[in-house]
């Protein structure tokens, strides 16, 4: 409430810098079928890279565990990609594999793949070492003490590993569709396109849209966690 007080004030008093409330909703409901198309391609590479992203960064989470010489090599190659820019690198994609959907889905990837192989990989690692020592004692597979204790140890730092990730893909997904050039389509492109014809009602009304995804998606995953992980849940089993 305070906030949308302050946002109304803010707006009636510098018109040029952020539009009213009622104006960006009226934007929306003028158009909705336009907002709606936008949000269905964003939400595509949302899903694509972001899924993708979730399943190679588990994966290779589980390959460098259980490999030490694989960890060693990829690491300052993980390293080198985490810190460049992306904005830098999805022009140099679009060369690569042209204009369609394809550079789109990679810079998600890349935006989101870190927070899951970093979280999981210390997942991986944070198992008690008695139980580890019993399982080897045994005799246990490598399989097996994946399946037994890694794995369901890993599932805690997984979903705080998805906790960033998914945001990130969301981002990842808004800067590609500002940089990556080809078809003009999705959220991103246009808060960019309205941007650039100062037209403030659209612009925020597409920003409005990307944080109601994310706050949607960072719900949808709470709940899907407390079902998941009730034994982590403090204790308490899911209603």
């Amino acid at each position: 409430m305070a906030l949308g007080i302050a946002w109304e004030y803010v707006a009636h008093s510098n018109p040029f810098v952020i539009p009213p409330l009622g104006n960006i909703a009226e934007s929306i409901t003028n158009d909705p079928s336009a907002y709606w198309n936008n949000l269905l391609v964003t939400l595509k590479e949302v899903a694509v890279g972001g899924g993708a992203a979730i399943v190679l960064g588990y994966l290779l989470a589980v390959l460098m565990c259980e490999f030490k010489i694989l960890e060693r090599a990829l690491m300052p190659v993980v390293m080198v990609i985490m810190v460049t820019p992306v904005i830098a690198i999805a022009p140099a994609l679009v060369v690569a594999f042209g204009f369609g959907m394809l550079p789109k889905y990679i810079v998600t990837i890349i935006v989101a793949i870190f927070p899951i192989l970093i979280n999981s990989l210390a997942g991986l690692r944070a198992v008690d070492p008695g139980t580890l020592d019993v399982l080897r004692v045994v005799d246990a597979s490598r399989w097996e003490i994946f399946w037994r204790l890694r794995f369901p140890g890993s599932m805690p730092y997984f979903f705080a590993g998805l906790r960033i990730a998914i945001p990130f893909a969301i981002i990842g997904a808004a800067v590609a569709e500002f940089v990556a050039a080809g078809e003009a389509a999705g959220l991103g492109a246009m808060v960019s396109i309205a941007a650039s014809q100062a037209n403030l009602e659209v612009t925020w009304a597409g920003i409005s849209m990307f944080c109601v995804l994310g706050l949607l998606f960072v719900a949808a995953l709470t709940l899907l966690r407390r079902r998941i992980l009730w034994w982590d849940n403090h204790g308490r089993a899911p209603k």
